[in-house]
């Protein structure tokens, strides 16, 4: 009898459903000293730049104005040769390559991608960088996740379940944030909050949060006020602040990518221009020490009143600035971060300036500074859910829930109408990466419709019987007829929808031809069109299939369908990845 119970016992332990939970335990307990590790990194690095690993905002007066000066630039250039010549995915804010692994490459990230980004990402938030760490540890994880799902060959499909658990785990252990740890990972990283997807997801996040409290404890990131609805009249001011947040979330988006465009255009080594950010950077620095690393001393002033309404203000514009020059010229950093110390600001100075106007109406002006952090990460990530969740967890307080929902709600909300694209998705844009149409455009758009194409059609001149068109029909067993007229020219296209209406008529088939039937309203295509310009033409009418027309005379040159776009990019997309390795 225990013979015959253990044996289905074995089977179901090798089920790759419950396989994938111990590969989550696996990757959580990873990720989870893959975020101590890096915690203990950065703190080294500040050290060996500044000789002190206490927050800034308390000991820059004791630093020399040359060290502050020189140490951002320092640190830049070490990130700049990290990037150039170890992993150039190391680079930015590393969120978007973990999207890119998981939509084009099947969730493969290489293994050599997390050292690189422990190393640059503290390097460049140790010497001053003004980036957050979730994004590298995003990274950090999502790769751990990768490892190990090819270590163990998972199938495809469920490799980007396995980087969702890595990033699941580097935002939990991060933040000390399970639940929100989770949902970044479902919401932004994934996309599917499937069972499947859920369950190791979270057995990961946990067993990373467990690791980190163990070694930090279990405490919020941030001192916070006590929050409490002061009238009903507040709600009014919520939606406001949430438009306000979207907009200042809207502006750090589009200032991030103007300043990696300017750099971009410099006409020098890659290697150097960290350096030129970082050399940037510590002229702000110098001024304004607040934005200087993560920044969460500058936070809790902001949390706590402890910040006049028009520092509070300047910061605003200042931390876009920092965050900007050091993303934007190669530094190695997240964005989130940067987003709740924008947001916070941002909430301090809408809160300050209510307060005067209204103090028997509001709360204190940290309540608005807490909530407009939630709502600045909602109008740059597009992920209103993660952002609520983060700033519940991260406050520890149930009664911001409220007034979170509507001001991250409405961020998102305006944002995404403005502009479809977040912060994230955005970059991929930029690289002609499509997340939502799930495809590559940068590969349909090297690729012509004369290489894909097939000559093999059937024509009809626009003078056949509606009999011989129908014998046509039945004998080329053809989806579609191309009518021509005397000079080889398409007129029309018909289909057999067309003709079923005709088939039971009485009286004089022999009077209706090709021309009376065809369709004339055509939607065409070059031979020197891109695919991905016919894929766009075929998704906007529907079709499955485009006659394409000779660039030279404007004849008819064949047809292209759907299924040869998708052979041509699956394709393309194997060389690509094959010559990319």
């Amino acid at each position: 009898m225990p013979e015959k119970r253990v044996e289905p016992l074995m089977k179901r332990l090798r089920r790759p459903n419950v396989q994938y939970l111990f590969l989550a335990i696996i990757i959580g307990v990873l990720a989870g000293y893959g975020a101590v590790l890096f915690k203990f990194i950065m703190k080294y690095m500040q050290w060996v730049f500044y000789q002190d690993t206490g927050d800034m905002l308390h000991v820059a007066d004791t630093i020399p104005l040359w060290m502050k000066l020189l140490m951002p630039a320092a640190g830049g250039l070490v990130v700049g040769l990290i990037v150039s010549f170890f992993a150039s995915e190391a680079k930015g804010h590393g969120v978007p390559e973990v999207i890119q692994a998981i939509a084009l490459r099947g969730g493969r990230i290489r293994k050599r991608v997390a050292a690189a980004k422990i190393f640059a990402s503290a390097v460049t938030i140790g010497s001053g960088g003004s980036v957050g760490r979730e994004g590298p540890m995003v990274q950090i994880g999502s790769s751990i996740g990768s490892s190990i799902g090819q270590l163990f060959h998972v199938p495809s499909g469920s490799m980007r379940t396995m980087v969702g658990c890595g990033a699941a785990a580097g935002i939990a252990a991060t933040f000390n944030a399970p639940i929100a740890g989770v949902l970044f990972a479902l919401e932004i990283i994934i996309g599917d909050f499937g069972l499947m997807q859920f369950s190791p997801v979270v057995l990961s996040s946990v067993t990373a949060t467990t690791i980190s409290r163990y070694y930090f404890g279990d405490f919020p990131h941030f001192q916070i006020p006590e929050h409490s609805i002061v009238s009903l009249w507040e709600f009014c001011f919520y939606p406001i602040l949430g438009i306000l947040s979207g907009l200042v979330g809207l502006a750090f988006t589009r200032t991030l990518y103007k300043f990696e465009d300017w750099f971009d255009a410099m006409p020098i080594p890659e290697w150097i221009k960290p350096a030129i950010g970082g050399a940037l950077l510590g002229c702000v620095f110098a001024v304004f020490p607040q934005v200087f690393g993560v920044g969460y001393g500058a936070m809790n002033q902001a949390l706590t009143h402890s910040m006049d309404v028009k520092l509070l203000f300047v910061l605003v514009f200042v931390k876009i600035l920092a965050s900007s020059l050091t993303l934007g010229s190669g530094g190695s950093g997240g964005i989130f971060a940067p987003s709740l110390f924008i947001g916070c600001m941002t909430g301090g100075a809408f809160g300050g300036v209510l307060h005067m106007l209204l103090p028997g109406q509001t709360a204190l002006p940290g309540a608005y500074a807490l909530v407009a952090m939630g709502g600045v990460v909602a109008g740059t990530t597009y992920a209103p859910i993660t952002a609520i969740l983060i700033m519940f967890e991260m406050s520890g307080t149930y009664s911001i829930i409220l007034p979170l929902m509507l001001t991250c709600i409405t961020a998102t909300v305006m944002n995404s109408t403005i502009d479809r694209a977040s912060i994230y998705t955005t970059k991929l844009l930029r690289r002609g990466i499509d997340i939502q149409a799930g495809r590559d455009r940068l590969l349909l758009e090297n690729l012509l419709v004369k290489e894909v194409m097939t000559e093999e059609m059937v024509t009809v001149p626009e003078s056949l019987p509606l009999e011989q068109i129908i014998w046509t029909f039945k004998t080329e067993n053809a989806p579609y007829l191309y009518v021509r007229n005397e000079e080889g020219r398409l007129t029309g296209i018909i289909s057999f929808r067309d003709i079923r209406t005709l088939l039971g008529e009485r009286g004089f088939p022999g009077l209706i031809i090709a021309h009376d039937i065809a369709s004339h309203n055509l939607a065409t295509v070059t031979t020197d069109d891109t695919l991905q310009h016919a894929l766009d033409l075929l998704t906007e009418r529907g079709v499955s299939q485009l006659p394409v027309l000779s660039t030279t005379d404007g004849k008819l040159a064949g047809t292209l369908t759907e299924s040869a776009i998708n052979a041509a990019y699956n394709s393309a997309a194997v060389k690509d990845e094959i010559s990319g390795e």
